[in-house]
């Protein structure tokens, strides 16, 4: 009979965890809370009309650069509301020991996400309401289609253009190390354009690896906080996880059911849309830009309705993933052990509530995942027994 190491049981839940975890779902919760109402209070009081005339009168009936005064002011307005509670949350990550990150260094962030997503924003919604004037009839149909290239673009494009707007990256160094995670991913089927040293540490105290990239911008990038306080063997199993969405082609099924919910999304957009210009008269054309706060209502009701559902299916997505880690790497207490060390570093909670876990986790619990590495560990090893 084989002598097999006891593998370390899943420690309770700090209450310093289940604090900084309850906080953060307050803060989600009072986020969502101020961004609907927001577009609540646009739509009945008529302010959305008011910032469309004050957008007009400022681009001297340019219509596409009234569009982008009309977003420019909806996204300052979201931003001065919103910052009390980024900054709270910039707070708490110090309170809870997390942050690395100085008051001065996340302000110039906050002020590149308002750029980029001024940017972005723009690029959308002038995209958006050239085809609901082109095309009234068939405008949601054509830009469903730019809405899936879009996001397939931004996919290829974040590692190489949009992460190191935030971050600084470079090749690692470890070849040994390296070597193993670029056979482990040519084992899985895909082939890695390089493996990254992420300098999360400059911000965040937190670790976090990812498989990220499309086609030429495939890329490993790894946490420093990863890199200085996981052994190899923790790193690949972290990894083989990542690899197993790959294997089972998550990122093509995701895009498949994110494609339909986005059109049923566009469809029922169009019919609100219609019923609020032509029964309601709450706007006098469909291209009126005024209504792009009916519009983000819209989506934001359908993400949250479907969100237990989607949520339900990344989890799943996620146990296959598990799973082909569990195949994938000589032994599993690696990855038993690096989900323990994660939750602590992360302060992440291993055993939430049910319904936290059904409505809110796109992860299972950690405490599951472990008991499913403990459960295939014993399977094996009475299989190697008899």
């Amino acid at each position: 009979m084989m002598a097999t190491k006891e593998i370390a049981p899943v420690l309770a839940d700090s209450p310093e965890s289940r604090r900084y975890n309850r906080i953060k779902r307050w803060l989600g919760l009072a986020d969502f809370v101020i961004g609907f109402g927001l577009l609540v209070v646009l739509l009945t009081t008529g302010w959305t009309g008011t910032l469309r005339d004050l957008a007009e009168r400022g681009a001297s009936q340019n219509y596409s650069f009234a569009v982008f005064l009309y977003v420019l002011m909806l996204l300052l307005i979201s931003k001065v509301i919103g910052t009390p509670l980024e900054y709270y949350s910039f707070r708490l990550e110090h309170r809870y020991n997390l942050s690395n990150q100085r008051f001065r260094s996340w302000l110039w962030d906050e002020f590149k996400s308002l750029l980029i997503g001024l940017v972005m924003a723009t690029i959308v919604v002038e995209l958006l309401y050239m085809l609901i004037r082109h095309a009234p009839q068939y405008w949601w149909v054509i830009a469903w289609v730019v809405f899936l290239g879009l996001v397939v673009l931004l996919a290829q494009l974040a590692p190489v253009l949009l992460f190191p707007i935030f971050y600084k990256f470079e090749p690692l160094e470890n070849e040994e190390l390296k070597r193993r995670l670029i056979v482990l991913s040519e084992r899985a089927g895909t082939r890695v354009r390089g493996v990254y040293k992420w300098h999360l540490s400059e911000k965040s105290k937190k670790a976090n690896a990812a498989l990220t990239g499309l086609g030429a911008t495939r890329r490993i990038i790894l946490a420093d906080t990863l890199l200085d306080n996981y052994s190899d063997d923790e790193i690949e199993a972290v990894l083989a996880h990542e690899l197993g969405h790959h294997v089972h082609r998550h990122i093509l099924k995701s895009i498949f059911v994110q494609a339909g919910i986005t059109l049923f999304g566009f469809l029922l957009a169009n019919e609100v849309l219609r019923y609020a210009v032509e029964r309601r008269n709450m706007f006098e054309t469909m291209s009126d830009f005024a209504n792009l706060p009916l519009l983000i209502l819209v989506s934001t009701v359908l993400s949250f309705l479907l969100m237990p559902a989607l949520n339900a299916y990344s989890r799943y997505n996620e146990r296959q993933a598990d799973r082909y880690c569990f195949h994938s790497v000589a032994s599993v207490e690696p990855f038993i052990s690096s989900m323990n060390k994660l939750a602590e570093q992360n302060l992440a909670e291993k055993t939430p509530s049910r319904w936290v876990e059904w409505l809110l986790h796109s992860h299972p619990a950690i405490a599951k995942r472990v008991a499913a590495a403990e459960a295939w560990a014993k399977a094996q090893r009475k299989f190697v027994i008899e």
